[in-house]
């Protein structure tokens, strides 16, 4: 492809992504193709001569967009979001055009220095206190199991990389049983082991870490010979929106000299707004590592999640590895490759800075606390509606519901709203049942598409029973 070509081609492209995002409603959330569709419609072997954009662009839009799920679609209320604004889209293209691999402070210093100031810029906005630091990862997967990692070094007096853990005895981590999949994952590579995660019930409206149980249960461990090395709580969990006593956990942490992390991937993002924080951000600043995700509910393009750090001098000595070719001759530099486990790293943090600037922090907080209240209004209307019930109450934009039947009639009710396609629900179970999951936080999602998904669920239980 020649420059000109590719520029026609990126006109075109951009043409077709506004007409996308402007007529997303007209199609089905999730796609609606039988495994293997797709795979059967693609060439087995590779081309051995070029082909012209005009006919890839052709099978783009034949084979591959029916086999998409439209994460951008307004009424796209499963998992969570994984929003895309315009203005981190053009950022990205702007990133994909220059296409650089940002790992140390001299293979681009605008990446890295606008990495800094922008951890900062969200720091400010989701009230975190002054001296916290951070790194944009990929995901909060990343920042977790960075975290847990620094948790096992910490614990074996930063010998664990060099020496291995058969000799450190059993580290143990504890959580709530509503932590994110994530956790588990995480215990699993740093080799700390499922049996080693210590999940603890919950209790009241909030589904918070029992304190009782986690004092008894480090305690307990301590005299049993293992090695308490952190606690990872949450803030909206993925199921239910489960959030931790932050205060009472970090008290507890600093009574045993335990590293903490708290997880508030998602409800993160809600936390630009101070009248959105009671209840579940109290006690955030006395914890060693904060992690959200941008590319859940703020709009950031996916992927873009920031890692806050209390003093980030513990993650770098448990991640940073230094050979000759990485070396650089400056010392007052920042080279965030020895802050996070892949060597290579994007340019993450440009599109953070064109959707802040874009917007400015009361845009987005109008945004997300029209979404909390749409989402809080259509828990009400189904509480209304016979045949159904609320299992568990809307905290921020997130709630679980049932209809009459067991649970087989509750997938069977997902199933059929999934097929139809208006709407994307999702199940999970609670108190060992199964439930009907609905978040509201499509970045350009409306109270319309929101209360039509009442109007969808109640046609579709009304065609089963």
């Amino acid at each position: 492809m020649q420059w000109d070509e590719f520029a026609e081609w990126g006109r075109k492209i951009s043409e077709w992504a506004s007409d996308y995002h402007q007529n997303i409603r007209a199609l089905p959330v999730r796609a609606q193709t039988a495994p293997g569709a797709i795979k059967a419609q693609l060439s087995a072997s590779p081309p051995e001569t070029s082909e012209d954009m005009t006919t890839i662009m052709g099978d783009f839009e034949r084979i591959v967009m029916p086999g998409m799920t439209h994460w951008q679609h307004p009424r796209f209320f499963a998992y969570f979001p994984a929003n895309a604004a315009p203005p981190s889209m053009l950022a990205e293209m702007l990133v994909s055009t220059i296409a650089a691999q940002c790992m140390l402070w001299q293979t681009s210093p605008a990446a890295t220095e606008m990495e800094q100031v922008m951890v900062d810029w969200l720091r400010q906005a989701l009230g975190i206190a002054n001296g916290y630091t951070g790194v944009i990862q990929d995901s909060a997967s990343s920042a977790t199991l960075s975290a847990v990692l620094t948790m096992r070094e910490r614990a074996t007096g930063f010998t664990g990389n060099a020496e291995g853990l058969s000799e450190q005895g059993k580290i143990r981590i504890y959580c709530s049983e509503q932590v994110h999949s994530s956790i588990d994952r995480a215990c699993w590579i740093a080799g700390i082991g499922q049996a080693n995660l210590v999940k603890l019930p919950t209790q009241g409206s909030l589904h918070t870490l029992d304190g009782d149980a986690l004092r008894s249960a480090i305690s307990a461990d301590r005299a049993a010979g293992y090695h308490p090395a952190g606690i990872i709580a949450v803030t909206g969990g993925t199921s239910i929106g489960a959030c931790d006593d932050l205060e009472m956990i970090a008290a507890i942490a600093k009574d045993e000299n335990l590293y903490t992390h708290v997880d508030a991937a998602w409800a993160g993002a809600a936390m630009i707004c101070p009248d959105l924080r009671r209840g579940l951000w109290e006690g955030v600043s006395d914890f060693d590592s904060i992690v959200f995700n941008p590319h859940k509910w703020l709009g950031a393009q996916f992927d873009c999640s920031v890692q806050f750090l209390r003093d980030e001098k513990a993650q770098i000595d448990t991640l940073k590895i230094q050979p000759e070719y990485l070396t650089t001759s400056r010392e007052d530099i920042t080279n965030f490759s020895e802050w996070t486990i892949p060597l290579g790293r994007r340019f993450r943090a440009l599109k953070l800075w064109f959707l802040i600037r874009s917007y400015g922090l009361e845009g987005l907080r109008t945004r997300l606390r029209n979404h909390v209240v749409w989402a809080q209004e259509l828990c009400e209307v189904i509480r209304q509606t016979p045949g159904f019930f609320i299992t568990s109450e809307p905290v921020l934009s997130l709630f679980s519901f049932r209809c009459e039947g067991d649970d087989s009639v509750q997938q069977q009710l997902v199933d059929a709203i999934n097929d139809d396609g208006r709407i994307y629900l999702t199940q999970s179970i609670w108190q060992d049942q199964k439930v009907i999951r609905l978040q509201v936080g499509q970045f350009d999602t409306t109270h319309e598409d929101v209360m039509l998904a009442h109007a969808v669920i109640k046609e579709i239980y009304a065609g089963m029973v």
